[in-house]
This record gives structure tokens, C-alpha cells and sequence, in this order.
């Protein structure tokens, strides 16, 4: 059975990851930092199957050890600071875990499978982020990068330094630059899940509104059970190649809010939706539009889950999940 380690296991794509390797025969381990902590608990009891193993992106030793357990024929490394807002108030945080972090585990691949060594097989989760103030649209794989945030900057250095192993090591280490990707699993800090889980809330008498920033912002959005699909597909090509993966359609946060408005019966949203400047970034990414061409003709991928399939999706789990603990509560 072939074995895989992802970190970031608890996060929405480690999630989606897990049951996808699952399902393809893998033993499946997850790296956890600090095992007692009860959400790591709460979601890894939902993964019975997953096996986790103690380790630390902030602290190489701890991975070494971690590979030289799990003997992963495969690595996914997925874990970071990956909330944007939250990097500008902890940039040296978000620099070490999701660029430095990068590092260690590479070089901790190398220490384990020996120099030179390249059957294990590495994808680092790279970032739409990076391309931050875009200098074309749509984005491609040749793009220039100009980050808008400290977490942008961290990525790009993440996603060079997964480039020059590659080049310098000759290790199978490839870089996906995912566009956003959501679903019912999105952190509810994300502005997709803070909208679909207030939504429901305000259509059971919950909550009276909901407060957010830029909302011109437009995005690539598409459904991250797709996106860890191509995660997979690019570990099992041939030759280490990165890849755009992203549905090649731009929407706003205006039409997000309809959309997810309108699944509950509500055609006006205004009185509903209040702005607030300290939910506006220092430094704004107006708009970003990927294209996939190379990860569909290379890898066979496409996008199954549509825009508004994505949003009517989370409306009715938020919808399910905050009418169950309403009930529970009584």
C-alpha cells in the first residue's frame, strides 16, 4: 500500500486529502502538533483512519522524525499561517511556518531518503496569493508574482525554494497554485464560510447581520474537494511540473452574497450587510483569474463542482449545522 504524510491534516484541504487518499488504498498519516489539543482531537476522530504523527514545520528535528516514521512515498505538505488578514499582525509567524517551514520539511526529505534521493514524492500548496497585484489576467504558470501580503511573500519563497530543490536535488517536488477552493469544511474566519454560516443563521432568527470589508473583491472560486484531486494527480505524473489549478471563472463578493441570500429566500441582502474599514487588508488583491489549460491537458483535471453549486452547498450545511445546535441548546 503506497503511504502518504500531509501536514495541515486538520485544515479543510488536509481533510478532503485524507478521504480521497483513503479511498485510493493509502495509509494515511497526518502530522499534528501537539496531540492533546482538543480541535486536533475532534477532527481526527472523524479519520479513524488517519495515523497521526507528532511534528512541528517550526522545527526540523521533529520532522525528520516524522518522515523516518510515517516512510511516506509521498508528502503533502499543506500545513501554514493561511489565513491572509492574520499575517499582517503575525508576518514573522506566517514567514517561518509557510515559507521557512518549506525548508525544513525538504531538507528533512532529504536527510531521510539520503541526497539525491527522489522516491519520495513532495507537493508543496502553493498560492493564487502570490500573483497579489497581477500583471495579466488570466494567471498562468509564467506569471509574474507581486504578493500583497506577508503571507504572499512567505508562499512565494515556499514555492521557489520547492523550485530549487527540484533543479538542485533532483527531488520530485512540485508546487500546485491553487485559486481559492471552499466547501462546507472552509474556516469560519474565511469570508466564503463567515457569509454562507450567517446566512443560515440570520434565515433561523440567530443573527440580525453581517459585518465585512472590501466587498468588490472578485475571485476564482471553486470547490476544494476538486482541488485536492489535482493535488494528487500531479504526484502521480511522470516528471515534478507545477501547476495553476483553478476554474477560470471570476465572481465578487456582491455575487457571493446573492447567491448564498438567495438559497434561503432573501432577493435583497442590503439591510443585512453592514461594511466595516478594520475588516479592509493593508494591502488589497482586487482580482484574480486563473488558467488551468496546462493541469487539464497534462493532467486530465477539471473542475466538477460549479460556482453556484459551491455556494448552494455550504448554505445548506450552515443551514443543517446551525439548526442542529439551536435544537441541542433548546
Amino acid at each position: 500500500m503506497p503511504r502518504a504524510l500531509i501536514t495541515g491534516i486538520t485544515g479543510q484541504d488536509g481533510q478532503h486529502l485524507a478521504e480521497l487518499l483513503n479511498s485510493k488504498g493509502y495509509d494515511v498519516f497526518g502530522l499534528v502538533k501537539g496531540q492533546n489539543n482538543p480541535r486536533i482531537a475532534g477532527v481526527l476522530e472523524q479519520f479513524p483512519f488517519v495515523e497521526p504523527v507528532s511534528g512541528d514545520l517550526a522545527d526540523l528535528s521533529s520532522l525528520v522524525k516524522a518522515i523516518g516514521l510515517a516512510q511516506p512515498d509521498e508528502v503533502y505538505n499543506l500545513g501554514a499561517v493561511s489565513y491572509v488578514a492574520y499575517s499582517f499582525t503575525h508576518a514573522e509567524l506566517t514567514a517561518d511556518i509557510s515559507g521557512l517551514g518549506v525548508l525544513r520539511m525538504l531538507d528533512a526529505i532529504r536527510m531521510v531518503g539520503g541526497l539525491d534521493d527522489s522516491s519520495i514524492r513532495f507537493y508543496q500548496a502553493s498560492t493564487s496569493e502570490m500573483f497579489g497585484e497581477v500583471r495579466e489576467t488570466p494567471q498562468t504558470e509564467m506569471t509574474p508574482f507581486h504578493p500583497r501580503s506577508p503571507y504572499g511573500c512567505a508562499k512565494v519563497f515556499g514555492h521557489y525554494i520547492t523550485m530549487n530543490y527540484r533543479e538542485s536535488y533532483d527531488m520530485f517536488a512540485c508546487s500546485g497554485i491553487l485559486f481559492n477552493h471552499e466547501g462546507p469544511r472552509r474556516g469560519l474566519e474565511f469570508v466564503t464560510r463567515k457569509i454562507t454560516n450567517a446566512v443560515a443563521r440570520i434565515k433561523l432568527g440567530l443573527q440580525d447581520e453581517i459585518v465585512l470589508g472590501n466587498l468588490d473583491s472578485k475571485r476564482d472560486w471553486g470547490y476544494a474537494g476538486d482541488y485536492v484531486r489535482a493535488m494528487w494527480l500531479m504526484l502521480q505524473h511522470d516528471t515534478p511540473e507545477d501547476f495553476v489549478i483553478a476554474t477560470g471563472e471570476t465572481h465578487s463578493i456582491h455575487e457571493f452574497l446573492d447567491l448564498a441570500f438567495a438559497e434561503v429566500g432573501i432577493d435583497d441582502w442590503q439591510p443585512y450587510v453592514r461594511q466595516d474599514p478594520k475588516f479592509l487588508r493593508p494591502a488589497e488583491v482586487d482580482v484574480l483569474t486563473g488558467d488551468a489549460s496546462k493541469a487539464k491537458e497534462v493532467l486530465g483535471w477539471e473542475p466538477e463542482v460549479s460556482f453556484a453549486q459551491l455556494v448552494k452547498m455550504m448554505v445548506e450545511n450552515d443551514l443543517e449545522v446551525e439548526a442542529a445546535k439551536a435544537h441541542l441548546h433548546g
